[in-house]
């Protein structure tokens, strides 16, 4: 997403259905971060569902930076092992 002092959007239509982290250019001129699963882009739309099921619309126009990301690992059964002293 941060490649030499510049933002880089590398995500195309083709990743639907693919992991991202989308970083969008808010009003206030900040920055907000968007990891999940593309579900569609059209008409200049990108629609990702996070891990928690919610659907977020991102105007493409805002994208300031994006990239595919690995999936989640799947959780571990069990939990995680006793640290040991």
């Amino acid at each position: 997403m941060y490649m030499g002092g510049r933002l880089v959007h590398r995500i195309t239509p083709e990743d639907v259905g693919r992991r991202v982290s989308v970083r969008i250019s808010l009003p206030d001129g900040g920055f907000t971060d968007i990891v999940g699963v593309v579900e569609s882009w059209a008409d200049g739309v990108i629609t990702v569902r996070r891990r928690d099921g919610s659907a977020v619309e991102v105007e493409e126009s805002t994208v300031a930076a994006s990239r595919v990301v690995p999936p989640v690992p799947p959780r571990r059964r069990g939990g995680r092992p006793p640290r040991t002293p």
